[in-house]
């Protein structure tokens, strides 16, 4: 694959509890780096594509060690910025059975968070690339990550990009009005978008389905709003917080596309969705049409959630076999 796929977001430290520890009885945390940008970027490269993530860390042993995470991984990251006062932080403590997993957010005053429009050139950063991935997080950061957001996508546009979008809302960094209004002008330079389900159409962009048919009456409407050329979403049924059934499905203007369920049994279900997009990305630019495209996604996302960490550590043949009904339980000598 000579596609060159680039996103920008936050690089993250996130620190949980071992097992399944509440965070009120840690006295010690497992450390690892994600961010749903950055955990798309992974997957792309341990896929075999060429991807490149941009975003702005310290100067310090700590925004170099997140750095070298994504490098021993085969990321690209040699637009870095560096700068600012810290590495973003989020906490997560892992749900079990009834008890729901939580996350809580130190990210204020990060390197990100403080930048500003004018630090990335994106004609330059852009100029031989393919693909442009963003969500719906960086942009909640700061008035400057928005309108870097913003700059970005239609510079991305202007050079033919393809945009993606994973709206991935998190109430806990802004409001339904403040989204609405910052993701608007954003998402009308966007191709393909996920993480937009009936909740989020509704309290966001007062998009309400009315047919019996709701993802492609919800797709439909979020077309005719953004000009988007392709709506998907994963589809999540919780049975308790380490059991799930999981598919998705694809609306490209014509046909709605489904996915085999699967159910799950979850080590960790963090970047679960960052997997799938991912591997979605993947798929298209390797012509595998819609319904193989979402295929492969929903299974890369099946792998991920036995992964612990942010991040999808796969390959392509462990997805293709998946696939293909090898559920590799077998020792692989």
């Amino acid at each position: 694959m000579n596609q060159k796929v680039i996103a920008f977001g936050e690089l993250l430290l996130r620190l949980s509890p071992p097992g399944y520890q509440r965070l009120v009885q840690a006295e010690q945390f497992e450390a690892v780096y994600g961010g749903s940008e950055a955990n798309v970027c992974v997957t792309l490269a341990c896929l075999g594509a060429d991807s490149y993530f941009v975003s702005k860390l310290p100067d310090n042993p700590l925004g170099h060690s997140a750095n070298q995470h994504l490098r021993r991984y085969g990321v690209n990251t040699e637009s870095m910025l560096w700068g600012g006062k810290r590495l973003g932080i989020y906490f997560a403590e892992a749900g079990f059975s009834q008890r729901a997993s939580q996350v809580i957010y130190d990210r204020a005053d990060s390197s990100v968070s403080e930048l500003r429009e004018t630090e990335i050139a994106w004609e330059t950063l852009l100029q031989d690339k393919d693909w442009f991935h963003i969500t719906g997080i960086t942009p909640a950061l700061g008035e400057g990550c928005a309108a870097a957001v913003l700059e970005g996508v239609k510079t991305a546009k202007k050079l033919g990009l393809t945009v993606s979008c994973d709206f991935n809302y998190r109430q806990k960094l802004w409001s339904p009005q403040r989204a609405g209004e910052v993701m608007a002008p954003i998402l009308e330079q966007v191709d393909i978008v996920s993480g937009i389900g009936p909740v989020e159409a509704e309290t966001i962009f007062g998009i309400r389905a009315t047919s019996s048919n709701t993802y492609q009456d919800l797709a439909s409407q979020l077309m005719d709003r953004f000009g988007f050329k392709q709506v998907l979403n994963t589809l999540r049924k919780s049975q308790s917080a380490n059991r799930h059934l999981f598919s998705a499905w694809l609306f490209d203007g014509s046909t709605l596309y489904t996915a085999p369920e699967y159910a799950l049994e979850i080590v960790d279900r963090i970047g679960g969705g960052d997997a799938f997009f991912g591997a979605l990305i993947y798929g298209q630019l390797s012509n595998y049409g819609p319904q193989k495209s979402l295929d492969f996604a929903v299974a890369a996302s099946v792998l991920k959630h036995t992964i612990p960490g942010d991040v999808n550590l796969v390959t392509l043949g462990e997805v293709e076999s998946l696939l293909q009904g090898d559920s590799m339980l077998r020792v692989q000598r």
